[in-house]
C-alpha cells in the first residue's frame, strides 16, 4: 500500500479503518486528488433530467469526500434541501444514459449477425490450425484441438452484449463435446471479440461421455433477461462483469496472459484466468466491493492463485481499482496447495446478490 499520501483526507481514514477491521488486509489504495463527480456536470441539472456542462466554481462536498458541481448558486441551494434524494436522481440518470449508449451500440447489430461473426472467426482459427480450433483449457492447462459442429443458440444481455454458445467436438474422440461461450460486443461501430470461456466439458460416466458445466460459471449465466437501469443497486453478475471486461483489457496487454505483481515477493506473476467466485462482497465501512478469482499459473498445471479485485462505484458505474494476491500455491508433500496469506473479518462485509 501506497503510504505517501498528502494529506490525511476523510477517505483516506476511512480506508485505514478497514484495515484496522480486516485482519492483515491492506486494502489497495485509492486514487489521490479525485475528479469531481459525473464529469463535472450540475448535480442538481441531473437529478431534474437535463445535463449540463459547469465550470465547477459552485461546489459542495460530501462527508466522503466527494466533490459535486453546480451550474448556480441557486442550483446547489435548491439541492441541499434534500441532498439525499436529488444525488440518487442525479445517479440513476446518468448511470441510465451511459447505458443506453451501450444499448444504442447494441441496437445496430442482431443475434444472427454476432452468431455470422463468431462463425468466421472459427473457420478463421481452423485454417492457420491444420483444421482445428484451440482453445487453452485454464482450469486444466492443457490446449484443446476441437472440431466446431454448430452455433447451439446466442443469449443476448443489453448492454453487454452477445452471448454466442457454441457446440464442438474434439479432434480426436468425436464423442467427447464441449459447449464453448463467445463473449462479442460491438466496439467502434463493430462487433469485437471480447472473450472465449470454456462452459461445458466431456467427463467419462461407463461407456459414454457426457457434459458438464465447468464450476464456477461465466457470469452472463446468472442475468435471465435484466435491462440496464432497471435496479439502482447493483448486482453480483455485474460487478463480476466488471472485473471479467478488466482482465480482458490486461491480457490484450499481455500476450493474452493476466500479469500481477506479488506485493509480497516483488515477482511479477503471468497467470491465466480460470474464473471468478460467488458470491461478490461489499464493505460495510465505504461501500467497495470485492471478489476472489481463480488463476493458474501460466505454464503449470497445478499452482493456482486466488485473487482478490477491488472495485469502486463512481457515478452509478463499477470499475477496478486494485488487485492483490490472496492465497498462493505451496508445495507440500509432493502436492501444491493454496495458502492464504490473510483472512478478512465476515462482520466487516456484506454479500452482494
Amino acid at each position: 500500500m501506497d503510504t505517501a499520501l498528502p494529506r490525511k483526507s476523510p477517505r483516506t481514514l476511512r480506508v485505514l479503518a478497514v484495515l484496522l477491521s480486516l485482519l492483515m488486509m491492506p486494502v489497495p489504495a485509492g486514487h489521490a486528488a479525485d475528479a469531481p463527480e459525473f464529469g463535472g456536470d450540475c448535480v442538481m441539472g441531473l437529478a431534474e433530467g437535463k445535463r449540463i456542462k459547469t465550470a465547477c466554481k459552485v461546489t459542495w462536498t460530501d462527508t466522503t469526500g466527494k466533490t459535486y458541481c453546480f451550474s448556480t448558486e441557486d442550483a446547489k441551494a435548491h439541492f441541499l434541501k434534500d441532498p439525499e434524494v436529488y444525488l440518487q436522481k442525479a445517479k440513476e440518470h446518468f448511470a441510465a444514459g451511459d447505458a443506453g449508449d451501450t444499448v444504442r451500440d447494441m441496437a445496430h447489430f442482431t443475434s444472427e449477425e454476432a452468431q455470422t461473426f463468431t462463425e468466421a472467426f472459427i473457420k478463421s482459427e481452423q485454417e492457420k490450425n491444420s483444421g482445428v480450433f484451440k482453445l487453452n483449457d485454464a482450469m486444466l492447462g492443457q490446449t484443446l484441438a476441437l472440431k466446431f459442429i454448430k452455433v447451439d443458440f446466442v443469449r443476448t444481455l443489453h448492454g453487454y452484449g452477445f452471448f454466442p454458445d457454441v457446440l464442438f467436438q474434439a479432434a480426436d474422440v468425436p464423442e467427447k463435446t464441449y459447449l464453448v461461450d463467445f463473449w462479442v460486443k460491438p466496439r467502434d461501430g463493430k462487433l469485437a471479440l471480447m472473450d472465449v470461456r470454456l462452459y461445458k466439458a466431456p467427463r467419462r460416466e461407463g461407456e459414454k461421455w457426457v457434459m458438464i458445466t465447468r464450476q464456477p460459471k461465466p457470469w452472463w449465466w446468472i442475468p435471465a433477461s435484466e435491462h440496464p437501469g432497471e435496479s439502482e443497486v447493483k448486482r453480483g453478475w455485474e460487478i463480476m462483469s466488471a472485473i471479467d471486461e478488466y482482465i480482458v483489457g490486461e491480457r490484450a496487454n499481455n500476450a493474452g496472459h493476466f500479469k500481477l505483481k506479488d506485493d509480497k515477493t516483488g515477482e511479477e506473476v503471468s497467470l491465466e484466468f480460470v474464473g471468478i467466485h460467488q458470491p461478490v462482497r461489499r464493505l460495510k465501512e465505504n461501500g467497495r466491493y470485492f471478489a476472489c478469482s481463480d488463476f493458474r499459473r501460466a505454464g503449470s498445471k497445478d499452482e493456482y492463485y486466488d485473487i482478490d479485485f477491488w472495485l469502486d462505484e463512481k457515478d452509478g458505474k463499477i470499475s477496478v481499482n486494485g488487485a492483490r494476491v490472496h492465497k498462493v500455491p505451496v508445495l507440500e508433500d509432493g502436492n501444491f496447495i493454496q495458502m492464504p496469506r490473510y483472512s478478512f473479518d465476515p462482520k466487516t462485509f456484506e454479500v452482494v446478490p
